[in-house]
């Protein structure tokens, strides 16, 4: 009996586990495929900020983005 709910026990833990890294990288592969945030997104978000962003400061802004995904 005490054999029975141990192995239900250790199921558990182990299906959760799987799960939560299961779920994570599904997450990490989809945000890499469809970003939540693209290069016109940044461009209009500094433009509304009053300021005219160069290429390169829009590389700079995906790039630490797509870093830190």
């Amino acid at each position: 009996m005490l054999g029975d709910i141990l192995l239900v026990l250790l199921g558990l833990v182990i299906g959760a586990a799987l799960g939560f890294f299961g779920a994570r990288f599904t997450m990490k592969k989809y945000m890499k495929k469809n970003p939540p945030i693209n290069e016109k997104m940044i461009e209009a978000m500094m433009s509304s900020m009053g300021r005219k962003p160069s290429q390169k400061q829009i590389k700079q802004v995906m790039n630490q983005m797509t870093k830190n995904m």
